[in-house]
Protein backbone atom coordinates (compact mmCIF):
# COMPACT_ATOMS: atom_id res chain seq x y z
CA UNK A 1 0.00 0.00 0.00
CA UNK A 2 1.17 3.53 -0.77
CA UNK A 3 0.04 6.14 1.75
CA UNK A 4 -1.12 6.15 5.35
CA UNK A 5 -3.20 8.58 7.48
CA UNK A 6 -7.04 8.41 7.27
CA UNK A 7 -7.38 6.19 4.20
CA UNK A 8 -4.36 4.16 5.25
CA UNK A 9 -6.18 3.15 8.41
CA UNK A 10 -9.43 2.39 6.58
CA UNK A 11 -7.72 0.23 3.97
CA UNK A 12 -5.32 -1.54 6.34
CA UNK A 13 -8.23 -2.52 8.54
CA UNK A 14 -10.23 -3.72 5.52
CA UNK A 15 -7.51 -6.00 4.15
CA UNK A 16 -6.89 -7.50 7.59
CA UNK A 17 -10.60 -8.29 8.09
CA UNK A 18 -11.37 -9.99 4.76
CA UNK A 19 -10.45 -13.58 5.59
CA UNK A 20 -11.80 -13.28 9.14
CA UNK A 21 -15.39 -12.64 8.04
CA UNK A 22 -15.61 -13.91 4.45
CA UNK A 23 -14.63 -17.07 2.61
CA UNK A 24 -12.20 -15.51 0.17
CA UNK A 25 -10.34 -17.30 -2.65
CA UNK A 26 -7.13 -15.44 -1.81
CA UNK A 27 -5.81 -14.46 1.60
CA UNK A 28 -4.06 -11.07 1.49
CA UNK A 29 -0.66 -10.66 3.07
CA UNK A 30 0.15 -7.13 4.22
CA UNK A 31 3.60 -7.13 2.68
CA UNK A 32 4.86 -3.53 2.41
CA UNK A 33 3.57 -0.04 3.10
CA UNK A 34 5.19 3.04 1.59
CA UNK A 35 4.81 6.69 2.65
CA UNK A 36 6.97 9.82 2.90
CA UNK A 37 7.18 10.20 6.67
CA UNK A 38 9.52 7.41 7.75
CA UNK A 39 9.25 8.24 11.44
CA UNK A 40 5.47 7.89 11.65
CA UNK A 41 5.40 5.10 9.06
CA UNK A 42 7.44 2.73 11.22
CA UNK A 43 4.85 2.99 13.99
CA UNK A 44 1.96 2.78 11.51
CA UNK A 45 3.32 -0.42 9.96
CA UNK A 46 3.76 -2.07 13.36
CA UNK A 47 0.29 -1.06 14.53
CA UNK A 48 -1.57 -2.23 11.41
CA UNK A 49 0.38 -5.40 10.70
CA UNK A 50 2.50 -4.47 7.68
CA UNK A 51 5.55 -6.73 7.46
CA UNK A 52 7.76 -4.12 5.78
CA UNK A 53 7.82 -0.37 5.25
CA UNK A 54 9.67 2.05 2.99
CA UNK A 55 9.81 5.81 2.51
CA UNK A 56 10.25 5.37 -1.26
CA UNK A 57 7.16 4.09 -3.07
CA UNK A 58 9.29 3.03 -6.06
CA UNK A 59 10.61 0.18 -3.90
CA UNK A 60 7.12 -1.35 -4.18
CA UNK A 61 7.24 -1.33 -7.98
CA UNK A 62 10.62 -3.05 -7.92
CA UNK A 63 9.51 -5.87 -5.59
CA UNK A 64 8.43 -8.88 -7.67
CA UNK A 65 6.81 -10.57 -4.67
CA UNK A 66 4.06 -7.92 -4.51
CA UNK A 67 0.98 -8.65 -6.65
CA UNK A 68 -1.51 -5.90 -5.75
CA UNK A 69 -0.76 -2.29 -4.86
CA UNK A 70 -3.34 -0.17 -3.05
CA UNK A 71 -2.88 3.59 -3.65
CA UNK A 72 -4.31 5.84 -0.92
CA UNK A 73 -2.18 8.93 -1.51
CA UNK A 74 -3.26 12.51 -2.39
CA UNK A 75 -4.71 12.94 -5.88
CA UNK A 76 -1.60 14.60 -7.33
CA UNK A 77 0.41 11.38 -7.35
CA UNK A 78 -2.27 8.84 -8.33
CA UNK A 79 -1.33 8.86 -12.01
CA UNK A 80 2.43 8.49 -11.62
CA UNK A 81 2.15 5.79 -8.99
CA UNK A 82 -0.61 3.79 -10.68
CA UNK A 83 1.06 3.84 -14.10
CA UNK A 84 4.38 2.78 -12.58
CA UNK A 85 2.75 -0.15 -10.80
CA UNK A 86 0.87 -1.27 -13.91
CA UNK A 87 4.05 -1.12 -15.97
CA UNK A 88 5.69 -3.26 -13.27
CA UNK A 89 2.99 -5.90 -13.82
CA UNK A 90 1.00 -5.31 -10.65
CA UNK A 91 -2.75 -5.11 -10.09
CA UNK A 92 -3.74 -1.68 -8.79
CA UNK A 93 -6.51 -0.39 -6.59
CA UNK A 94 -6.71 3.39 -6.27
CA UNK A 95 -8.60 5.84 -4.08
CA UNK A 96 -11.08 8.25 -5.66
CA UNK A 97 -11.21 10.52 -7.51
CA UNK A 98 -9.14 8.61 -10.04
CA UNK A 99 -6.94 11.66 -10.69
CA UNK A 100 -6.74 15.46 -10.54
CA UNK A 101 -7.70 15.92 -14.17
CA UNK A 102 -9.30 14.10 -17.06
CA UNK A 103 -5.94 13.96 -18.87
CA UNK A 104 -4.33 12.15 -15.93
CA UNK A 105 -7.30 9.79 -15.63
CA UNK A 106 -7.09 8.97 -19.35
CA UNK A 107 -3.39 8.18 -19.03
CA UNK A 108 -4.18 5.82 -16.15
CA UNK A 109 -6.99 4.10 -18.08
CA UNK A 110 -4.73 3.75 -21.14
CA UNK A 111 -1.98 2.20 -19.01
CA UNK A 112 -4.50 -0.24 -17.57
CA UNK A 113 -5.62 -1.24 -21.06
CA UNK A 114 -2.04 -1.93 -22.10
CA UNK A 115 -1.18 -3.90 -18.96
CA UNK A 116 -2.29 -7.46 -18.29
CA UNK A 117 -3.45 -6.44 -14.84
CA UNK A 118 -6.72 -5.64 -13.08
CA UNK A 119 -7.60 -2.20 -11.73
CA UNK A 120 -10.09 -1.08 -9.10
CA UNK A 121 -11.26 2.30 -7.76
CA UNK A 122 -12.46 2.76 -4.18
CA UNK A 123 -15.97 4.05 -4.65
CA UNK A 124 -16.76 2.27 -1.41
CA UNK A 125 -20.34 3.51 -1.03
CA UNK A 126 -21.36 0.96 -3.66
CA UNK A 127 -20.65 -1.57 -0.90
CA UNK A 128 -23.25 -0.26 1.52
CA UNK A 129 -25.85 -3.05 1.57
CA UNK A 130 -28.60 -0.46 1.08
CA UNK A 131 -26.93 1.01 -2.02
CA UNK A 132 -26.24 -2.45 -3.42
CA UNK A 133 -29.92 -3.28 -2.84
CA UNK A 134 -30.95 -0.10 -4.67
CA UNK A 135 -28.81 -1.24 -7.63
CA UNK A 136 -30.57 -4.62 -7.54
CA UNK A 137 -34.09 -3.12 -7.38
CA UNK A 138 -33.42 -0.93 -10.42
CA UNK A 139 -32.08 -3.94 -12.35
CA UNK A 140 -35.27 -5.82 -11.50
CA UNK A 141 -37.34 -3.01 -13.00
CA UNK A 142 -38.93 -2.00 -9.69
CA UNK A 143 -38.60 1.71 -10.53
CA UNK A 144 -39.51 1.45 -14.21
CA UNK A 145 -38.49 4.38 -16.38
CA UNK A 146 -36.43 6.80 -14.30
CA UNK A 147 -37.39 10.49 -14.37
CA UNK A 148 -35.42 12.23 -11.61
CA UNK A 149 -32.13 11.80 -9.74
CA UNK A 150 -31.25 14.12 -6.83
CA UNK A 151 -27.88 13.60 -5.23
CA UNK A 152 -26.24 15.62 -2.46
CA UNK A 153 -23.09 15.20 -0.42
CA UNK A 154 -23.11 17.71 2.41
CA UNK A 155 -20.34 18.21 4.98
CA UNK A 156 -19.54 21.12 7.28
CA UNK A 157 -15.86 20.90 8.22
CA UNK A 158 -14.33 23.34 5.72
CA UNK A 159 -14.90 26.78 7.26
CA UNK A 160 -12.25 29.48 7.66
CA UNK A 161 -10.95 27.92 10.88
CA UNK A 162 -10.00 24.71 9.08
CA UNK A 163 -6.20 24.72 8.56
CA UNK A 164 -4.57 24.47 5.17
CA UNK A 165 -3.99 21.00 3.73
CA UNK A 166 -3.45 19.43 0.32
CA UNK A 167 -7.22 19.19 -0.10
CA UNK A 168 -7.42 23.00 -0.45
CA UNK A 169 -4.56 23.25 -2.97
CA UNK A 170 -5.71 22.85 -6.58
CA UNK A 171 -2.24 21.74 -7.71
CA UNK A 172 -2.48 18.79 -5.31
CA UNK A 173 -6.20 17.97 -5.28
CA UNK A 174 -7.38 19.07 -8.73
CA UNK A 175 -10.61 20.38 -7.21
CA UNK A 176 -12.19 20.73 -3.79
CA UNK A 177 -15.59 19.48 -2.70
CA UNK A 178 -16.26 18.61 -6.33
CA UNK A 179 -13.65 15.89 -6.78
CA UNK A 180 -13.79 14.77 -3.16
CA UNK A 181 -17.58 14.50 -2.77
CA UNK A 182 -19.30 14.85 -6.15
CA UNK A 183 -17.11 12.00 -7.38
CA UNK A 184 -18.90 9.69 -4.95
CA UNK A 185 -22.44 10.72 -5.81
CA UNK A 186 -21.83 10.77 -9.56
CA UNK A 187 -20.51 7.23 -9.31
CA UNK A 188 -23.43 6.21 -7.09
CA UNK A 189 -25.98 7.63 -9.54
CA UNK A 190 -24.31 5.86 -12.46
CA UNK A 191 -24.05 2.63 -10.48
CA UNK A 192 -27.65 2.52 -9.24
CA UNK A 193 -29.31 3.59 -12.48
CA UNK A 194 -26.96 1.81 -14.90
CA UNK A 195 -27.21 4.91 -17.08
CA UNK A 196 -24.70 7.53 -18.22
CA UNK A 197 -24.72 11.32 -18.04
CA UNK A 198 -24.75 12.97 -21.47
CA UNK A 199 -24.97 16.71 -20.77
CA UNK A 200 -24.14 19.17 -18.01
CA UNK A 201 -26.67 22.01 -18.31
CA UNK A 202 -25.09 24.43 -15.87
CA UNK A 203 -22.84 24.58 -12.84
CA UNK A 204 -21.50 26.85 -10.11
CA UNK A 205 -18.30 26.22 -8.14
CA UNK A 206 -17.54 29.07 -5.70
CA UNK A 207 -14.57 29.41 -3.38
CA UNK A 208 -15.86 30.93 -0.14
CA UNK A 209 -12.65 30.66 1.89
CA UNK A 210 -9.67 32.05 -0.03
CA UNK A 211 -6.99 31.83 2.71
CA UNK A 212 -6.21 29.28 5.38
CA UNK A 213 -3.61 29.03 8.11
CA UNK A 214 -0.69 26.81 7.12
CA UNK A 215 2.62 25.90 8.73
CA UNK A 216 4.20 29.11 7.41
CA UNK A 217 1.31 31.51 7.90
CA UNK A 218 -1.72 32.21 5.73
CA UNK A 219 -1.81 30.36 2.42
CA UNK A 220 -4.09 30.59 -0.62
CA UNK A 221 -7.04 28.17 -0.62
CA UNK A 222 -7.94 27.95 -4.30
CA UNK A 223 -10.35 25.05 -4.73
CA UNK A 224 -14.14 25.04 -4.88
CA UNK A 225 -15.78 24.86 -1.46
CA UNK A 226 -19.07 23.87 -3.06
CA UNK A 227 -20.22 22.75 -6.50
CA UNK A 228 -23.75 22.34 -7.85
CA UNK A 229 -24.68 21.20 -11.35
CA UNK A 230 -27.62 19.98 -13.42
CA UNK A 231 -27.37 17.05 -15.81
CA UNK A 232 -29.25 14.79 -18.22
CA UNK A 233 -28.86 11.03 -18.55
CA UNK A 234 -28.98 9.07 -21.79
CA UNK A 235 -32.23 7.38 -20.73
CA UNK A 236 -33.97 10.73 -20.40
CA UNK A 237 -33.71 11.33 -16.65
CA UNK A 238 -32.73 14.75 -15.34
CA UNK A 239 -30.46 15.13 -12.32
CA UNK A 240 -29.04 17.56 -9.80
CA UNK A 241 -25.76 17.12 -7.95
CA UNK A 242 -24.58 19.17 -4.97
CA UNK A 243 -21.37 18.84 -2.99
CA UNK A 244 -20.15 21.16 -0.26
CA UNK A 245 -17.92 21.28 2.80
CA UNK A 246 -19.82 24.25 4.21
CA UNK A 247 -23.33 22.85 4.75
CA UNK A 248 -23.60 23.86 8.40
CA UNK A 249 -25.35 21.18 10.44
CA UNK A 250 -24.43 18.29 8.12
CA UNK A 251 -21.64 15.91 9.07
CA UNK A 252 -21.61 13.36 6.24
CA UNK A 253 -24.97 13.57 4.48
CA UNK A 254 -24.31 11.54 1.35
CA UNK A 255 -27.82 11.24 -0.08
CA UNK A 256 -29.56 10.20 -3.27
CA UNK A 257 -33.21 10.00 -4.33
CA UNK A 258 -34.35 8.40 -7.57
CA UNK A 259 -37.93 8.71 -8.86
CA UNK A 260 -39.29 6.40 -11.54
CA UNK A 261 -42.58 5.58 -13.20
CA UNK A 262 -43.17 2.47 -11.06
CA UNK A 263 -41.38 3.41 -7.86
CA UNK A 264 -38.75 5.46 -6.08
CA UNK A 265 -35.92 5.02 -3.63
CA UNK A 266 -33.77 7.19 -1.39
CA UNK A 267 -30.65 6.73 0.73
CA UNK A 268 -28.76 8.80 3.29
CA UNK A 269 -25.38 7.57 4.47
CA UNK A 270 -25.94 9.07 7.91
CA UNK A 271 -28.50 6.24 8.25
CA UNK A 272 -26.49 3.86 6.08
CA UNK A 273 -28.25 0.60 6.94
CA UNK A 274 -31.61 1.87 5.67
CA UNK A 275 -32.99 2.11 2.13
CA UNK A 276 -36.34 3.83 1.65
CA UNK A 277 -38.49 2.47 -1.17
CA UNK A 278 -41.81 3.59 -2.62
CA UNK A 279 -43.86 1.18 -4.75
CA UNK A 280 -46.28 2.99 -7.05
CA UNK A 281 -48.30 -0.22 -7.41
CA UNK A 282 -49.37 -0.11 -3.74
CA UNK A 283 -53.00 0.71 -3.05
CA UNK A 284 -53.70 4.35 -2.10
CA UNK A 285 -55.09 3.35 1.29
CA UNK A 286 -51.74 1.92 2.40
CA UNK A 287 -49.15 3.36 0.05
CA UNK A 288 -46.15 5.34 1.29
CA UNK A 289 -42.41 5.17 1.75
CA UNK A 290 -41.20 1.80 3.04
CA UNK A 291 -38.23 1.74 5.43
CA UNK A 292 -36.02 -1.28 4.70
CA UNK A 293 -33.43 -2.13 7.33
CA UNK A 294 -30.85 -3.79 5.09
CA UNK A 295 -29.47 -6.29 7.60
CA UNK A 296 -31.14 -9.57 6.65
CA UNK A 297 -28.57 -12.22 5.82
CA UNK A 298 -30.81 -14.09 3.37
CA UNK A 299 -31.91 -10.97 1.49
CA UNK A 300 -29.34 -8.18 1.51
CA UNK A 301 -25.84 -7.99 0.01
CA UNK A 302 -22.78 -8.64 2.20
CA UNK A 303 -24.49 -8.63 5.60
CA UNK A 304 -24.66 -12.42 5.92
CA UNK A 305 -20.92 -12.36 6.57
CA UNK A 306 -21.18 -9.90 9.45
CA UNK A 307 -23.70 -9.97 12.30
CA UNK A 308 -27.21 -11.33 12.99
CA UNK A 309 -30.24 -9.60 11.46
CA UNK A 310 -30.75 -6.11 12.81
CA UNK A 311 -27.15 -5.72 14.02
CA UNK A 312 -26.06 -2.77 11.95
CA UNK A 313 -22.70 -2.28 10.23
CA UNK A 314 -20.69 0.92 9.72
CA UNK A 315 -18.40 2.91 7.45
CA UNK A 316 -15.40 0.62 7.85
CA UNK A 317 -17.39 -2.37 6.62
CA UNK A 318 -17.83 -0.81 3.18
CA UNK A 319 -14.06 -0.99 2.66
CA UNK A 320 -13.89 -4.61 3.79
CA UNK A 321 -16.79 -5.50 1.49
CA UNK A 322 -14.91 -3.96 -1.42
CA UNK A 323 -11.61 -5.58 -0.51
CA UNK A 324 -13.41 -8.94 -0.50
CA UNK A 325 -14.84 -8.29 -3.96
CA UNK A 326 -11.36 -7.38 -5.22
CA UNK A 327 -10.05 -10.69 -3.90
CA UNK A 328 -12.94 -12.53 -5.54
CA UNK A 329 -12.10 -10.99 -8.92
CA UNK A 330 -8.37 -11.66 -8.57
CA UNK A 331 -9.25 -15.23 -7.60
CA UNK A 332 -11.17 -15.71 -10.86
CA UNK A 333 -14.67 -15.16 -9.51
CA UNK A 334 -17.32 -12.45 -9.61
CA UNK A 335 -17.89 -9.57 -7.18
CA UNK A 336 -21.16 -9.38 -5.28
CA UNK A 337 -21.97 -6.16 -7.15
CA UNK A 338 -19.95 -4.59 -10.00
CA UNK A 339 -16.55 -3.12 -9.19
CA UNK A 340 -15.40 0.11 -10.85
CA UNK A 341 -12.11 -0.18 -12.73
CA UNK A 342 -10.05 2.64 -14.25
CA UNK A 343 -12.19 2.63 -17.42
CA UNK A 344 -15.37 2.92 -15.35
CA UNK A 345 -13.93 5.68 -13.14
CA UNK A 346 -12.87 7.55 -16.28
CA UNK A 347 -16.58 8.11 -17.05
CA UNK A 348 -17.05 9.72 -13.64
CA UNK A 349 -13.91 11.82 -14.15
CA UNK A 350 -15.31 13.08 -17.48
CA UNK A 351 -18.50 14.19 -15.73
CA UNK A 352 -16.44 16.05 -13.12
CA UNK A 353 -14.41 17.75 -15.85
CA UNK A 354 -17.54 18.75 -17.77
CA UNK A 355 -19.11 20.28 -14.65
CA UNK A 356 -15.98 22.37 -13.99
CA UNK A 357 -15.97 23.53 -17.60
CA UNK A 358 -19.64 24.44 -17.32
CA UNK A 359 -18.97 26.48 -14.18
CA UNK A 360 -16.02 28.28 -15.80
CA UNK A 361 -17.69 28.97 -19.15
CA UNK A 362 -21.24 29.46 -17.83
CA UNK A 363 -22.75 27.27 -20.51
CA UNK A 364 -24.00 23.75 -21.17
CA UNK A 365 -21.34 21.11 -21.87
CA UNK A 366 -21.98 17.87 -23.78
CA UNK A 367 -19.98 14.95 -22.42
CA UNK A 368 -19.21 13.88 -26.00
CA UNK A 369 -17.22 17.10 -26.41
CA UNK A 370 -15.07 16.54 -23.31
CA UNK A 371 -12.02 14.59 -24.46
Amino acid sequence: MIGQQFMGRAHSNAWSQTAKFFNVPLHPSLHTIAARDAQSLRKFAARWGWANWTADWRDVAADDTIDLVDIVTPNAVHAEQAISMLQAGKHVSCEKPLARTLAEAKAMADAATEAECRTFVWFNYRRCPAVALAHKLVREGRLGKIFHIRAKYLQSWGDADTPMSWRFDKSMAGSGAHGDLNAHIVDMARFITGDEITTIHGAVAPTFVTERMGDDGMQASNVDDATLFLASFSGGAIASFEATRLATGNLNANTIEINGQRGALRFNFENMNVLEFYDADDQPVTDGWRRILCTRAEAHPYVGNWWPDGHIIGYEHTFTNMAVDILRVLGGGDPEVPLPDFADALHTQRVLEAAMLSAEQQCAIALADVT
